[in-house]
């Protein structure tokens, strides 16, 4: 039988020749590119020069905390005094007694009747919207007079109870700070 192709035409022949040869071209190709230089002219950047004659420096004050030495730690009294207990005490052991059971033993039916349960209802409480509650609260003092002066006599009495009652923090007074409270009302 004879080949109908030429072997010299055979491209698959050299095929590794061929990849060898495109990877090595590729390769040199894209050092080439990555080695490339290219050159602005100067006349289209304009390089300003940064000019620094004085040069400024903050003195930053060291400021040194003075903290107090924590207070001396109060001795721990101890007041539980050991008893010395004799060797021949007799002391009882609890004796449990197995709860398990076995095949054998038999369990009591205890059956209860539908009627014998007896069934507690639970009251509930129904709940009020807040929208309907018109009355505000009375402070002791401003009963019986009408809306407007119920009000004016609920925030002046309030106010006395607030003076009265909260004092300003005094780690706050101690650094510096002003007696200002400031009250937001929203009409």
């Amino acid at each position: 039988m004879e080949v109908k192709k030429n072997p010299q035409l055979e491209i698959g022949r050299n095929s590794s020749l061929y990849f060898a040869i495109g990877l090595n071209l590729m390769l040199f190709l894209s050092w080439q590119a990555l080695e490339f230089k290219t050159y602005d002219a100067q006349d289209e950047i304009a390089m300003d020069v940064l000019d620094m004659e004085v040069i400024y420096e903050d003195d930053i004050p060291i400021v040194k905390a003075a903290t107090p030495p924590p207070p001396a730690a109060a001795p721990v009294v101890i007041t539980q005094t050991i008893e010395v207990v004799e060797d021949m005490v007799d002391i009882e052991e609890t004796v449990f007694e197995s709860t398990e059971t076995g095949q054998d033993d038999a369990i009591s039916e205890h059956i209860v009747a539908v009627g014998d349960v007896v069934v507690e209802k639970i009251e509930e409480e129904a709940e009020v919207a807040f929208a309907v509650i018109e009355d505000v609260p009375v402070f002791p003092g401003c009963e019986g007079l009408d809306k407007q002066k119920t009000k004016d006599c609920f925030q002046k009495k309030m106010q006395e109870h607030v003076v009265k009652n909260f004092t300003y923090p005094q780690a706050a007074l101690d650094m510096g700070g002003f007696k200002v409270v400031y009250q937001l009302s929203l009409l």
